[in-house]
């Protein structure tokens, strides 16, 4: 799909349908809607005083224009309370009224970025809209045959402005969420595509691509034969049940100063998880193709760090296999010893998560990180304490759990603290081994991550389970049924920020 960013006045831009803004508290047409109410001959007011549209959020009126304007129709787009209003919502807004278009078939539209807010929040207004309009469009459609024909999508939508000034703040922040909306539907495609098309072979396959195509990224896969002359033998005890061999990708973007230690980003990447021997129920086994999708938003964020060029460097750390019930599969009481020396003896083979992680989070400590962060869909308990909107978040470093708060607020990836009190350390001790992988119902979630605080050393480190927002059982405005690409836009924002990081 085309943005376009086209100088000129909106009222009297020439388009299929433009798109105003009203707030439901407001008592007088704002910014470009007042415009398009006065060229219009008062059509907006019209609505309004007939009560037809109220605006409150997410509220659609389509209006035809019937040549008094250059536009054939106008939507006329609710933005609730104004009190009330940020950039999430504005961003579920755009998608909404994005959604309607495509629906009547239209296949262009045109927006402003004046709906009487401050110029100086242009940039901010304009990445919403762009990343709002982007995602909700999203259709994830390779393996659809029948009717394919029939798909409606839109092609190209413009952004109208006549202000030399903020147009070119306007071209650079369009530029800023292409990028990284691009980047989310990116891994929101690794995350749909199921196992037989996706294997870890396959995975790392990609990963050679984003390398190939962009500079300042370089790229290696450890195979079977590498990861066992380093002794990750935690990772390889997941894999033997599968014929599809684990693969461990690694992913560096050069972005800052030779001498900047690397942020290590590290992601879970089961390709497909059948539970193992400790077999998962059949009803919703489908969605197990999801279970890579840490590895996946790491993949989109390197990605989008590249084409942005954000001064950071950073490395990504995927382990990559499937989890089945094979004749060679691990097996309940089984002891593997990890990369790190530690031995782990097995309870649950459907806690395999944190024990491909634990080789890669030793892995990390290799390049000396300035700070570790891993994404996995890591447990279905944090699903059940938080439902599925909020990533779980559970680290050793209090200033970085901040800025990453921070930045999930901004983008609407917001994250949830939960604890890592001692008393917790109990529930992972075993009898025979270092530690056991999974420590009862109570608390499945921190135990988990205290599993995984055994293998970060002494870095900073923040995990985060994205269990619940890595795929949604029904879609939000901006959000489809299925695989969400979360992870992507918190952790660009947070690298956005990474200069000040640095500083504190």
């Amino acid at each position: 799909m085309k943005v376009r960013i086209k100088k000129g006045r909106f009222a009297e831009f020439s388009c299929e349908l433009a798109v105003v803004n009203y707030f439901e508290d407001c008592q007088d047409l704002l910014g470009m809607a007042a415009q398009i109410n006065e060229k219009s001959v008062g059509l907006i007011e019209d609505l309004l005083k007939a009560g037809d549209f109220q605006g409150k959020l997410y509220q659609i009126s389509l209006l035809y224009t019937r040549g008094n304007l250059p536009a054939r129709r106008i939507l006329i787009l609710g933005l609730g309370k104004s009190h009330e209003f940020n950039m999430d919502k504005l961003r579920g807004a755009y998608a909404k009224a994005a959604q309607h278009i495509r629906s009547l078939g239209l296949k262009g539209f045109a927006v402003s970025t004046d709906m009487g807010l401050p110029e100086r929040d242009v940039q901010y207004v304009t990445e919403a809209i762009v990343e709002g309009v982007l995602l909700g469009l999203y259709q994830f459609t390779p393996f659809k045959t029948v009717d394919r024909d029939k798909i409606k999508d839109v092609e190209e939508f413009t952004i109208v402005e006549e202000k030399e000034k903020i147009l070119t703040a306007i071209r650079s922040a369009a530029g800023t969420a292409r990028t990284i909306a691009d980047a989310v539907c990116y891994a929101r495609d690794l995350v749909s595509t199921p196992g037989n098309e996706l294997t870890p072979t396959d995975l790392s396959n990609k990963a050679r691509e984003i390398a190939m195509k962009r500079r300042r990224i370089k790229v290696k896969v450890l195979d079977v034969g590498d990861m066992k002359e380093l002794g990750m033998n935690a990772l390889l005890g997941v894999s033997r049940g599968s014929h599809e061999p684990a693969k461990f990708i690694i992913l560096e973007y050069s972005g800052g100063s030779k001498t900047d230690p690397p942020l290590a980003l590290v992601g879970k990447g089961l390709t497909f998880d059948s539970g193992g021997i400790s077999i998962k129920p059949s009803e919703k086994m489908d969605e197990m193709k999801s279970d890579m999708a840490g590895g996946a938003a790491v993949m989109g964020t390197i990605r989008a760090a590249a084409d942005l060029g954000l001064p950071v460097n950073l490395v990504g750390l995927i382990p990559a296999t499937e989890n089945l019930p094979g004749g060679g599969a691990y097996k309940p009481g089984d002891i593997l010893k990890s990369l790190s020396g530690k031995t782990i003896e097995v309870i649950n083979t459907d806690a395999e998560g944190r024990i491909i992680l634990a080789d890669a989070l030793t892995y990390a400590g290799r390049f000396k990180p300035a700070a570790i962060i891993d994404l996995a869909t890591l447990t279905g308990a944090c699903i059940v304490a938080l439902g599925e909107h909020v990533i779980g978040m559970m680290g050793n470093d209090d200033k970085m759990k901040e800025r990453i708060r921070q930045a999930g607020e901004k983008t609407g990836e917001r994250v949830w603290e939960l604890p890592l009190w001692e008393e917790y350390q109990e529930l992972i001790k075993s009898d025979v081994a270092d530690y056991k992988n999974a420590g009862g119902r109570p608390a499945g979630t921190i135990t988990a991550a205290v599993f995984l605080s055994k293998f970060v050393d002494k870095y900073p480190w923040v995990h985060l389970d994205i269990a619940g927002p890595a795929w949604q059982s029904k879609e939000s405005p901006y959000i489809p049924k299925g695989a969400s690409g979360v992870g992507v836009r918190l952790l660009i924002e947070l690298l956005r920020r990474w200069t000040n990081i640095k500083g504190d």
